[in-house]
């Protein structure tokens, strides 16, 4: 491996006057003069212990070394580009960061981002979704909505909304006799071992069948029409809707709290607070009867 590495401004002068085919070309699209495009040309040539150009007076052309080196050279500067143009999103005036989990982002808040936008169009809201909880103190976030979060230090710590679980399937599979039922299984509240311990009932669920670790992926599966799931009310308010989800029984049993966290520089925006109070107002209806 290189202990050190080509100065990106040779890396440059030797891209330009590749794709260009001439090194008095090279050093007008730069602002240098030719004779500085030809030292940085020969001190990558020096660094790399090989020539990467064929000389024959004013006209160059690449060595089979030289072609090698732009493809990789041309990759690299475009990566770089992409890099430096994607960091402008940190600067946005109006930008909030919102993390949350794959399944809250796809299944609650993105049926319900227009009814935001209408609201708010000023906050430019960028939705960071991951599996992992994320460390608000040395993560660039401003809010997170988790089901899976606790008190962190530099945040502010709020629990939002306490979930209920039942168990769903398709309209279609319920016509289905329970034998011909396949079983979903999710992991930590939405296991079925957490219903057989808190309700006690059986509804024919068997310890096989389709295995997922996605709340999200659970609950589309169930939607699809591939099984029973133990699912979020929460989650799944939407589906109900659509009428692509049907409980199997009445019954609830309890689910995860699903908690805020704000980081504390971040408590005064005003952007901060429009969202979370739209954010509140809406979770209420989950609330009610």
């Amino acid at each position: 491996m290189l202990k050190h590495w080509p100065p990106l401004s040779s890396l440059r002068g030797f891209e330009a006057a590749a794709r260009l085919g001439s090194f008095h070309k090279a050093a007008d699209e730069l602002n240098l003069t030719q004779s500085a495009i030809s030292q940085q040309i020969r001190n990558l040539e020096a660094y790399l212990e090989q020539p990467l150009f064929f000389r024959s007076g004013r006209s160059v052309a690449l060595t089979d070394a030289g072609q090698d080196l732009l493809s990789t050279t041309q990759s690299i500067l475009q990566q770089l580009a992409v890099g430096i143009r994607r960091l402008g999103q940190y600067q946005k005036p109006n930008q909030l960061v919102l993390n949350t989990t794959p399944a809250f982002a796809r299944h609650w808040l993105l049926p319900r981002l227009g009814d935001f936008r209408a609201r708010h169009p000023e906050v430019d809201l960028w939705i960071f979704s991951t599996d992992e909880v994320p460390d608000m103190a040395t993560q660039t976030i401003d809010l997170a909505v988790r089901d899976d979060i606790s008190s962190q230090a530099e945040c502010s710590f709020k629990v939002l909304h306490t979930d209920r679980l039942y168990p769903a399937c398709h309209p279609s599979v319920l016509a289905l006799p329970a034998e011909q039922r396949t079983t979903l299984h999710g992991e930590r509240e939405m296991d079925w071992s957490h219903w057989a311990v808190e309700a006690g009932l059986d509804l024919g669920q068997r310890d096989q069948g389709l295995n997922f670790s996605d709340p999200g992926l659970l609950l589309d599966a169930a939607c699809s029409g591939l099984g029973i799931a133990l699912v979020s009310q929460l989650l799944s308010r939407q589906a109900r809707v659509d009428g692509t989800l049907q409980p199997m029984v009445e019954q609830t049993i309890r689910g995860p709290n699903w908690a805020l966290l704000t980081h504390r520089d971040s408590e005064n925006m005003p952007m901060a607070r429009s969202f979370t109070e739209w954010l509140l107002s809406d979770l209420a209806k989950a609330d009610s009867p």
